[in-house]
């Protein structure tokens, strides 16, 4: 074998110089360890949908309505992905201006494999974007399940995505005004829980409530797959409140360990309320809990420690317990599956408790796991509100606009009364979720 001759160190300091700058452009250009994690938190967002939400919502409702709740989830994530590729990323993302984006974008107008979001792929950040955008429609229909129409679902959620999901994102996250204000929302306390959460109270109201209630018992059919699903839910939130760092680093870990903390704090403290109250805790307390501390500490996961999350999540379990006690058994309103007071009042609550525990006016609390940088208290404070206050009216009032016409293009919003009555399963799909024999 012929012997290769050494390289001298003038050579080596040649060739390094001649290949040190295209390393560090290659490496400044595109992050791989970042692209990794973000594909990686994409497909736990996403499965936060299909299956999580789906098996979730689908054990809460009656037997002849299960098949028509995994329905809905699993054509809003087809009907939403289209559209968002259409034209929901670039009016939610695109420049434009305070309010709205541009359609520059359209049809991912420009974008290439080699075209970069930052250090990401922007076809990645998009599909990113994609999964939440799948996500907020899908949690409204617990709001309305088991007697909308099929067609009313889709077209409202189809509308409801460009009319209040789209401007919402460029208000916060997209360059639009909420967010040149200041306002802290990591990953959609505004944006999905509260827009969610107030859209699935608005539709409760809109339609009225289901046969029977409250009268009629009408507990969950399977809890077994309820628990399932919110197994799948506290998974794939790592990936929602994580990847919104968009890039592996210390504020992506933070985020998953405060996200865990809030989760495991909500959880203990609605099964410690409903056992106070009842006499006995349950399993369907405990992942409503577990629920309310995720989308609590979901705008907050970015900027508040450990203790913060503990103190949030404590929070969430006790008053979202508290305000889904009043909306079902005071107000009587027919929000199915506890829509607004798990991610309406959870959402705006954990978007206000940001001002208070990422800012380092808490002082000597500050080295303990709370504070993360924000220095005024009261001025945060007041952006924050401002955030919450906007995103409520707003999407309430768009969100019935939405509702009434809706109604009046597909003839009726509900089924009726003996489609109800017989089940959304066998009246709508001309199937059922089980067929045992």
């Amino acid at each position: 074998m012929k012997k290769i001759p050494a390289k001298s160190p003038l050579s080596v300091a040649v060739l390094w110089f001649c290949l040190a700058p295209g390393m560090a452009l290659a490496e400044d250009a595109i992050s791989g360890s970042n692209t990794s994690w973000i594909l990686t938190s994409t497909a736990l967002v996403l499965f936060m949908t299909l299956p999580g939400l789906a098996l979730f919502y689908g054990g809460l409702v009656r037997s002849k309505n299960v098949l028509s709740v995994l329905m809905q989830c699993f054509s809003i994530a087809g009907i939403v992905s289209i559209l968002w590729l259409i034209a929901g990323y670039s009016l939610a993302f695109g420049e434009g201006n305070a309010w709205i984006g541009d359609f520059s974008r359209v049809l991912m107008a420009g974008v290439g494999r080699e075209t970069l979001s930052g250090d990401i792929p922007e076809s990645l950040f998009m599909l990113f974007q994609m999964t939440f955008a799948i996500i907020t429609p899908a949690l409204i229909i617990g709001g309305f399940a088991e007697r909308m129409k099929f067609t009313a679902m889709l077209l409202f959620s189809a509308i409801w995505l460009f009319l209040v999901y789209v401007p919402v994102t460029h208000w916060v996250w997209g360059g639009g005004w909420l967010g040149s204000m200041g306002l802290y929302d990591f990953a959609g306390g505004t944006v999905v829980h509260i827009t969610a959460g107030v859209a699935a109270l608005v539709a409760a109201l809109v339609l009225g409530p289901r046969r029977g209630f409250p009268e009629q018992p009408m507990p969950p059919h399977n809890m077994t797959m309820t628990v399932m699903g919110a197994g799948m839910l506290w998974v794939g939130w790592f990936g929602f409140n994580g990847g919104s760092a968009l890039a592996a680093n210390g504020d992506a870990a933070m985020a998953m360990l405060v996200t865990h903390i809030s989760a495991a704090a909500g959880a203990m403290l609605w099964m410690t309320m409903e056992w106070i109250k009842f006499g006995k805790p349950s399993a369907l307390g405990a992942v409503t809990g577990m629920v309310a501390g995720l989308g609590t500490i979901t705008p907050a996961s970015g900027f508040v420690g450990p203790a913060g999350a503990l103190v949030i999540g404590v929070l969430a379990g006790i008053i979202c317990f508290n305000a889904t006690m009043f909306i079902k058994r005071v107000l009587k309103i027919d929000d199915s599956l506890d829509v607004f007071p798990v991610h309406g009042v959870g959402g705006a609550l954990g978007t206000l408790l940001v001002g208070v525990f990422a800012s380092t006016g808490l002082g000597v609390f500050s080295g303990y796991g709370f504070a993360d940088g924000i220095e005024s208290m009261g001025g945060q404070l007041a952006v924050q509100a401002t955030g919450v206050l906007a995103t409520v009216v707003f999407t309430a009032v768009v969100t019935y606009v939405i509702l009434k016409l809706v109604g009046v293009l597909v003839g009726g919003l509900r089924v009726d009364e003996e489609q109800e009555i017989e089940g959304l399963d066998i009246v709508l799909h001309e199937e059922r979720g089980y067929d045992i024999r």
